[in-house]
């Protein structure tokens, strides 16, 4: 059951930078618009199968509205700062610059995402836990 009021955001659940990320968003997320789930869960996988997506590498974030559109790499990225707004939103109007363009820096960070790591884990507080799914 899904909450069409909501963004999902699709991670890599095993990757200490996407985890820094979710992390921000949390902290970010004034409006209470973002759930989250690894694509490693079943939820995930759900999301990737139903939409033929790949299934087994985890390099790519997906930002997904329930009954309308999802937006993968640069765009989903660009597209939760724009929806969090603030200094970051600023980000979130470079929509301007070509896909091509912006996915080919997403994925030079995406390959180097590993040595990028923070070197803290992240544990989500009690209010914080509700917003993930399984």
């Amino acid at each position: 059951m899904t909450d069409s009021s909501k963004y999902y955001v699709f991670y890599d659940g095993d990757c200490g930078f996407c985890n820094h990320w979710v992390q921000w968003i949390l902290e970010n997320d004034k409006k209470d618009q973002f759930l989250f789930s690894s694509l490693q869960s079943e939820f995930g996988q759900q999301f990737l199968n139903e939409r033929g997506l790949e299934n087994k590498i985890f390099s790519t974030l997906y930002l997904w509205k329930p009954g309308s559109f999802y937006y993968t790499k640069s765009q989903a990225a660009m597209t939760i700062a724009r929806l969090i707004g603030g200094k970051m939103g600023l980000v979130g109007h470079l929509n301007f610059v070509p896909k091509t363009i912006t996915d080919f820096f997403y994925d030079r960070i995406s390959a180097n995402r590993t040595k990028l790591a923070v070197g803290k884990c992240f544990l989500p507080n009690a209010e914080q836990r509700k917003k993930f799914i399984g």
